[in-house]
């Protein structure tokens, strides 16, 4: 007989956590199942040989993450700002500049003050322009249906790399546009992997202009989910159940059955999947998910990330009067950020290698992959920077339950076919409902998607439409 629930929550990740808890604090009964044998999904840190803590997956909080910033408050949990003081690192093209950042995003050329880098005018001027471009369309962006910009079906056939050619063909102008598909907190894919479409929806729901990397969490971001699932197993002792991956979800028109590894099965009158779409597709749905909801999983993926932490004695680059923001298109690392708290300890350099170099740099012998890391990273901080105290690397790519990281993308022309069709009566950017199966996880969110911030609302929206079902169903 199987057990029955209210509602469970496939997967323990921040999003399901946030969704588990809002319903345990209406008094319903619930059960999170995680594949691994920890939670947080993406949202997890590490403990360093000095006993300080670092994050292996999201790290930040930005100026317009208001749930983010209430939960940490709720949690009694404290932040800091990100060191942006001093000036930054540019390199291009075998030069390296020390230059101060733009006061605003949209005037700059990736955060630097243009006119500062040396760059020649005519390449600027075509940069500039095309920036401008791109603004305008993220301008014209619908950002819950997307298929209904104007011109949708041409753009969303258009790789990024594509637009930007016909723009201009010189190199620097499609340097911003390369990094926001490959770093920017909706990206690790190539600017052939996807459609400015999408580029520019990402942009219009989770606007880089926002500064999403304002602040950071004291101690670590994975203490979130630590401290929500303690919360969870205290109000209701069994309620999280790790290395329990979901099998099957069978639907009756009385309740739907999961089955989950190692588990009897479970009843419960509303599931929610929590996981990353691309991972929807381990999961036996009965009845059948949708055909265009399958076709639009089957051409989503995950952003290839590796994530590299590098520890130091001290914060040597701000004695030097520089900030940590290096960019530029050095062999392997794309972005290098200060992580370290006001004080300077723990003095850590956070780095991130995206899209295809992710995999590459993962293929590498251990001994190589140090080799061409603190090489990079000698390029943007000095010889300082290749002797680290520690060297921390994070290949999300390699993990079975997440992926990659950050978030999805899907590949050109799903936008304005299978995603528009799979959205159904409900609208909105992502998959329609199905029966009793619910969606949640960052990539559910229609704002700051691959965000934390993401991550919260899709949790608390989910968590919302499965208690009014509850209600609807203690009713009839």
């Amino acid at each position: 007989m199987a057990e029955a629930l209210d509602v469970l929550v496939v997967g323990a990740g921040l999003s399901g956590l946030i969704a588990a808890r809002r319903l345990q604090q209406q008094g319903l009964r619930v059960r999170v199942l995680e594949a691994r044998g920890r939670v947080g999904g993406r949202m997890v840190s590490h403990t360093l040989a000095d006993g300080s803590m670092v994050d292996l997956g999201g790290q930040w909080g930005g100026n317009t993450h208001h749930r983010f910033a209430a939960l940490l408050e709720e949690l009694g949990l404290s932040r800091y700002p990100s060191h942006y003081g001093g000036e930054g690192v540019f390199c291009w093209q075998g030069r390296r500049v020390q230059t101060p950042l733009a006061e605003r995003f949209e005037e700059s050329l990736l955060f630097f003050e243009p006119g500062a880098l040396g760059l020649d005018p005519e390449e600027l001027a075509a940069t500039q322009a095309l920036q401008q471009s791109f603004a305008a369309l993220v301008a014209q962006i619908n950002p819950q249906q997307p298929w209904l910009t104007p011109n949708a079906e041409q753009l969303d056939r258009l790789s990024v790399a594509a637009w930007a050619a016909q723009h201009s063909p010189l190199p620097l102008p499609r340097l911003p546009l390369d990094w926001l598909c490959r770093v920017g907190g909706s990206g690790g894919f190539e600017p052939w992997e996807s459609s400015i479409l999408h580029l520019a929806w990402t942009q219009a729901v989770a606007p880089q202009a926002e500064t999403p990397e304002a602040w950071l969490v004291r101690g670590g971001a994975g203490g979130v989910a630590q401290q929500l699932a303690r919360e969870l197993e205290a109000s209701s002792q069994g309620c999280l159940q790790l290395n329990a991956p979901v099998q099957a979800i069978e639907q009756s028109s009385r309740a739907a059955t999961v089955r989950a590894e190692g588990l009897s099965p479970l009843q419960a009158q509303v599931v929610i999947v929590a996981v990353p779409p691309p991972l929807r597709q381990a999961i036996r749905f009965d009845p059948p998910l949708p055909p265009a909801h399958q076709a639009l999983l089957q051409r989503t993926a995950m952003g290839g990330m590796t994530k590299i932490l590098a520890r130091y004695s001290r914060p040597f680059w701000r004695e030097q009067g520089l900030n940590g923001l290096g960019i530029g298109d050095l062999p392997w690392l794309e972005l290098t950020a200060d992580s370290a708290p006001p004080e300077g300890q723990p003095a850590v350099l956070a780095s991130f290698v995206a899209g295809e170099r992710a995999l590459a740099l993962a293929a590498l012998p251990e001994s190589e992959r140090r080799t061409q890391i603190l090489r990079d990273l000698v390029a943007y901080w000095g010889p300082a920077a290749g002797e680290p105290l520690e060297l921390v690397e994070q290949a999300w790519n390699n993990e079975t339950w997440s992926g990659g990281a950050f978030t999805s993308f899907p590949a050109p022309g799903s936008w304005t076919s299978s995603a528009r069709l799979a959205a159904g009566p409900e609208g909105g950017p992502g998959p329609a409902s199905h029966g009793r199966v619910l969606w949640a996880g960052t990539e559910a969110s229609p704002r700051w998607p691959g965000y934390f911030e993401g991550a919260i609302e899709a949790g608390e929206r989910a968590a919302a439409a499965a208690a009014q079902h509850c209600i609807e169903s203690k009713q009839r």
